[in-house]
């Protein structure tokens, strides 16, 4: 497992950590250990939930926009098969999945929230949303199927055509968290949550849960297959650099 994480567990519930200061930045690297890991959780025995979180001030901010402009043709499309696999896999976790989300969860970050069956936020100044818009990159058709499924019709709109951010409070009112708790109640309330869904049956709850998901992660799984998700043959436009910088800029 990557230095950037940590996996624990405690009673059966398996608790997987990012551990990358300053935000949890994300790139292909990082998302390969990650989908690695969900590897370990899904293989273990004693598995009955699992908790994702984060340390820090975000649970992530998604993709580093400080190495992302370098990438060339080979690491953007490493870059896009590693958000596609590893959100999908999650996404289709065949074990209760509760969201921790400590801090901000942006971009990227917010896949971390929206694959989970359960999502808990802390109260704060946390920021959630959907940069990708402007950074000047297309969504993967793994984030995007998954946006589409989990958010409402106004909530896609806002989120993903505008690209701002909404506060936690925003967040539970649009449906992308569940309920907020104080800080220091988070990870235990989220214990909890996960305690509670591992008591029900897991063979029926894999099969239901696949039941409510397989229409999206069938379009999702036959691109990975194909090859056919469109930003994997060029990911960057002419605008994305430059973009980049400047939200890296703000």
């Amino acid at each position: 497992m990557g230095s950037n994480l940590r996996l624990d567990q405690d009673g059966g519930i398996a608790i997987l950590r990012l551990t990358r200061p300053p935000v949890n930045a994300l790139d292909a690297g990082f998302l390969e250990d990650i989908d690695a890991a969900l590897d370990d959780v899904e293989g273990a025995a004693d598995s009955k939930a699992l908790v994702v979180t984060g340390d820090g001030a975000a649970l992530s901010a998604g993709l580093n926009l400080k190495t992302l402009p370098t990438l060339d043709a080979q690491g953007q499309r490493r870059t896009v098969e590693a958000l596609n696999r590893t959100f999908s896999h999650l996404y289709a976790l065949p074990l209760p999945v509760v969201a921790a989300a400590n801090g901000h969860a942006i971009a990227g970050g917010l896949f971390f929230v929206l694959t989970a069956d359960y999502r808990v936020g802390a109260l704060g100044a946390a920021q959630f949303g959907l940069s990708e818009i402007r950074v000047g990159v297309r969504f993967p058709v793994g984030p995007l199927e998954i946006a589409r499924a989990e958010l409402t019709p106004a909530a896609t709109r806002r989120l993903l055509l505008g690209g701002g951010t909404v506060s936690a409070e925003e967040a539970r009112a649009m449906g992308v968290l569940d309920e907020l708790v104080e800080p220091g109640q988070l990870c235990d309330r989220a214990m909890a949550v996960a305690r509670g869904y591992g008591e029900i049956p897991p063979k029926t709850f894999a099969a239901v849960k696949r039941q409510l998901r397989d229409p999206t992660l069938a379009r999702v799984d036959r691109a990975i297959r194909e090859a056919a998700d469109p930003t994997l043959d060029g990911w960057f436009t002419d605008e994305s650099v430059e973009a980049m910088h400047k939200m890296l800029a703000k």
